[in-house]
């Protein structure tokens, strides 16, 4: 019996809905972990959904609290859970461990490596960074784990990115409505088009930064 690329696809996120209409917050809470421990859970369609929800009443709300913002609070810790998991993982795990198991979910050491030579380069504020690119937000806790990154700081910057991604797919779903959807298509593109664009401001902030004459 033969599966369709398009055809896996629909299910994850035919069962990404079900979950979500389900068990509300904690479905779209635990959905955010999953994907933050390197699971193939599209936040894409995670947080999106859930704008939509939101926008048409189909969320509950608490103490007055919009269901938007339930939502990103939700997904973003969630996320950062997760993010926890995978960068205790790194840490406490090394490079063999991470490799012997990380094909399960789709990490080889084509995508190990590209993930470290990223984070080797820019530092820190690559967990930042990537946490707006598909299919490196997830990956980049572990080299931040196998280069021993200060936790605190790693956990913050992972809020922060994780928000600022979470804000733009709630506020996607909000505008595109029933029509959700159809933005799923674009995100390979703006993949493509971001990596770059992102590459050359952290270049340029980075020599900024050194041009500064020392105080």
């Amino acid at each position: 019996m033969f599966f369709s690329i398009s055809g896996i696809l629909d299910y994850l996120v035919n069962l990404v809905i079900v979950i979500i209409r389900d068990l509300n917050y904690p479905g779209i809470f635990l959905l955010m972990f999953l994907e933050g421990t390197l699971l193939p859970i599209p936040s894409e369609v995670v947080m999106t959904f859930s704008g939509y929800l939101a926008l048409t009443n189909q969320l509950p709300t608490f103490l007055h609290i919009p269901a938007y913002i339930l939502v990103l609070v939700a997904g973003t810790i969630g996320n950062a859970a997760g993010a926890s998991l995978a960068y205790a993982i790194g840490f406490y795990g090394g490079r063999e461990v991470i490799l012997k198991y990380g094909k399960y979910v789709k990490l080889n050491v084509s995508t190990l490596d590209r993930t470290e030579h990223w984070f080797k380069k820019y530092g820190p504020i690559s967990v930042f960074v990537t946490r707006m690119i598909p299919i490196f937000r997830t990956f980049i806790s572990i080299p931040a784990g196998l280069a021993e990154m200060n936790f605190k700081k790693f956990l913050l910057l992972t809020i922060a990115g994780s928000l600022i991604w979470d804000i733009l797919l709630v506020y996607l779903g909000f505008v595109f409505g029933s029509h959700w959807r159809s933005i799923l298509g674009i995100f390979d593109a703006y993949t493509y088009i971001t990596i770059p664009a992102i590459i050359l401001v952290v270049v340029y902030v980075y020599l900024k930064l050194r041009s500064k004459p020392k105080q």
